[in-house]
């Protein structure tokens, strides 16, 4: 679960071409003013995305990819072949051009840092120097105006601290049995029978939206309008398409469901807030959610916030969680149960724990100190596995950045990019990068300490996910009753791909599992 880091992967596809629909019937000096005017915009485009780009940054300036091997037109190949699939494209010009290179791309220039060093400025610089703000500003119509990335730098952090607060270890603490409830309930209901199969990824995106909804909007919303929030967050969710990227506001269907949505969702969560402050002695939650907190909070100038916004902070939390949370849960799920040596460890830590008390509920101690490994495993799934393939900045000012001996500038007005896809797969900084090894992170061994941004499951820096502790509550608590209540393995003999053509990447293919309740 992030929001101080939320960014959004590319992994849209696509292709560019040149038509001409009279081309049939056109004769030869028709057919020859068509080339003419081809090469001219071929060279106009040569000249404003090669040659002006590598002018930016001077001697320092990162060298300026323009060719590829998926197209031999300069520039436009380079842009075929993000579209194709962005983390080959970063890993090849790692390998081609080093930790610092830039990629033009159309009228902006994408500069891209890779490993442990070069990635060192991206968390560490402040939002003056690399900023959010200009990068993610198509949320807008998701979240509404005034939050996030629409806020002033001021509001911005009150509502920080609001999550913030509301994700604290006290609540923490009181969150584990929720989410143990929600996960028996669902299991009971939708897995009840001794034996079966089911779509693993399903069926842990229903139960993290489920218990997510428990813990940050309230007994109240989880028992009477789930139904309803749920549906309306679906249609928020499918209006994020990356069309959206570049034209967040284009006249599409999507986009038409989107505002639709999340102005009933407004409506719907100004009734709730409006009922809990009319009826003060009336017991709506035990007012631990996320949603009693920003009812309360007020902005430094005093003033309170609105219905409007405290929905989307609502909003914005739930697109942050739920399919970095449910993604997460189904690759740790998966790649456990693909490792058979795996699975009987972590049943192993399970029995260990609960065995004396088998009836004994989960709590926050357990979760956080007592299951090390099912931690691990979670790690290093987000390692093999992270749902975001890129974190973007904008550079404000110039960035030095030194990596492999040399030194870098990247000049203002550079997208700066870092891919945890490509970075926390180099050989170099991990031992066996492509193997799914959870003791990588022990004792004796501690990998991702080899470098302060050599892991970056969630984020790092300034910026790192301030609710990476609740994601870990979440999805091991889950996990822990899957594994002590059933034994399970996978319908297919192979993992699933990873689908990088998805907005936030999870698993594509093949995801049911067979389950068998244990005695």
């Amino acid at each position: 679960m992030t929001i101080a880091n939320q960014m959004l992967p590319l992994g849209f596809g696509g292709g560019l071409g040149f038509s001409n629909a009279n081309a049939a019937t056109a004769g030869p000096s028709d057919m020859l003013l068509a080339l003419v005017s081809l090469l001219a915009l071929l060279t106009l485009l040569y000249a404003t995305f090669v040659f002006r780009p590598r002018t930016k940054g001077g001697k320092f300036g990162p060298p300026i990819v323009t060719t590829s091997p998926v197209c031999g037109i300069p520039v436009i190949g380079t842009i075929i072949e993000f579209g194709k699939s962005p983390v080959k494209m970063v890993q090849r010009c790692y390998e081609d051009y080093g930790p610092v290179f830039t990629v033009p791309f159309f009228h902006k220039r994408l500069t891209f840092l890779i490993g442990p060093e070069a990635q060192e400025p991206f968390f560490k610089a402040p939002d003056e120097i690399l900023s959010q703000n200009e990068v993610y500003g198509f949320m807008k119509p998701v979240f509404g105006p005034g939050i996030v990335y629409d806020a002033s730098k001021k509001n911005r952090q009150v509502q920080f601290q609001s999550m913030a607060h509301g994700l604290r270890t006290a609540r923490l603490k009181g969150y584990t049995a929720k989410i143990e409830r929600e996960t028996r309930q669902y299991l009971q209901s939708s897995w009840g029978e001794e034996s079966g199969t089911v779509d693993l990824f399903h069926a842990l995106s229903e139960l993290t939206i489920l218990t997510s909804s428990r813990c940050l909007h309230g007994d109240d919303v989880r028992e009477n309008l789930f139904k309803e929030v749920s549906e309306l967050y679906h249609d928020l969710d499918r209006g994020l398409t990356p069309l959206t990227v570049f034209f967040p506001n284009a006249p599409t269907e999507a986009h038409k469901k989107r505002n639709e949505a999340r102005n009933k969702m407004v409506e719907l969560f100004s009734k709730v807030i409006k009922n809990r402050r009319e009826n003060p002695d009336v017991k709506h939650s035990d007012g631990t959610d996320i949603l009693s907190i920003f009812m309360e909070t007020k902005y430094k100038d005093g003033s309170p916030i609105t219905d409007e916004q405290v929905t989307g902070l609502l909003i914005a939390l739930l697109f942050a969680g739920q399919h970095t949370s449910c993604i997460t849960s189904t690759w740790t799920s998966l790649f456990i149960l693909n490792n058979p040596d795996i699975v009987k460890r972590v049943v192993d830590e399970q029995k260990a724990i609960f065995d004396s008390n088998p009836d004994a509920d989960v709590d926050y101690k357990m979760v956080n100190e007592d299951m090390p490994l099912l931690h691990d495993c979670m790690k290093e799934a987000l390692r093999l596995c992270p749902p975001l393939i890129l974190l973007i900045r904008y550079a404000l000012k110039e960035v030095k950045v030194q990596a492999a001996g040399k030194e870098y500038i990247i000049p203002k007005g550079d997208m700066v990019l870092i891919s945890p896809s490509v970075g926390m797969r180099l050989p170099e900084v991990f031992k066996d990068p492509n193997k799914f090894d959870p003791d990588r992170f022990g004792p004796g061994r501690e990998e991702d300490k080899s470098s302060p941004f050599a892991y970056m499951g969630f984020g790092g820096g300034m910026h790192s996910c301030m609710g990476q502790n609740f994601a870990f509550v979440q999805v091991k608590t889950i996990l822990s009753v899957l594994f002590r209540e059933y034994e399970m393995e996978m319908v297919s003999e192979t993992m699933p791909e990873i689908d990088y053509a998805a907005m936030v990447v999870g698993p594509k293919g093949d995801c049911r599992i067979r389950y068998k309740k244990r005695r």
